[in-house]
């Protein structure tokens, strides 16, 4: 009986309601956020079963929960920093482990064949790229112990995440250009399939940086408690 009662009610069931709606509202690393919205909704299902556990009624223990845990937009400001720390921390890892992977792979590309001499104007505009792209990598390394360790002792800085988004930006935008100015100045001499193969890794690394990058923007924009 008990099993049938709580059947019918699945569908239209006010806790996956309520976790539906603090889904909606809240934006980040989809893993995190969804790990975050099953742990509230499973505390307020375990609210609700011990306020009926005393014999209230479901519809007042779902009301007692919710008015314990708090509404969703109560809950979605200081989610939502939760969720906007760990996308920037998503963002500033994909710059940190990608750029200093694709400076090597440059390296290897200029030193592949002769005639490299013979490009020096080219050699430096993709050096002055990777330059820029490098301390980007800097701060995004910067950025992840100060909202890691440092997090813990000091105060996040409140514009961190948009200037980590920026810094993503700047990166992806560096390891494609100064790719395609290495192909374009390439000597006939040139390991072409290293090229290709590091035109296909900055490509990749371009998607992934600039996808987190784009993320890390749209949370930094949203409120936060």
């Amino acid at each position: 009986m008990t099993g049938t009662h709580t059947d019918a009610r699945a569908g239209s069931d006010p806790v996956v309601a309520y976790a539906a709606t603090l889904a909606a509202a809240l934006h980040g690393p989809a893993r995190a956020k969804s790990r975050m919205v099953r742990e509230i909704r499973d505390g307020l299902t375990d609210t609700v079963e011990a306020h009926t556990r005393e014999g209230v009624p479901y519809e007042r223990a779902v009301r007692l929960a919710v008015r314990e845990f708090g509404s969703p937009d109560e809950l979605v400001p200081s989610c939502q920093r939760e969720l906007t720390l760990a996308q920037t921390r998503r963002t500033a890892l994909s710059v940190t482990l990608t750029v200093p992977f694709l400076i090597v792979c440059w390296q290897l590309i200029g030193a592949s064949g002769p005639g490299w001499q013979l490009q020096r104007t080219g050699q430096l505009f993709a050096v002055q790229l990777a330059a820029v792209a490098a301390v980007a990598a800097l701060f995004a390394a910067a950025a992840l112990a100060a909202t890691g360790v440092l997090a813990r002792r000091l105060p996040t800085p409140e514009r961190l995440p948009l200037a980590v988004a920026w810094a993503g930006t700047t990166a992806g935008v560096a390891m494609v250009v100064a790719t395609l100015a290495l192909a374009v100045v390439s000597p006939p001499a040139v390991n072409w399939p290293l090229l290709t193969l590091a035109a296909l890794v900055t490509a990749a690394a371009h998607g992934a940086v600039a996808s987190s990058a784009r993320a890390c923007r749209r949370c930094a924009r949203l409120p936060v408690a």
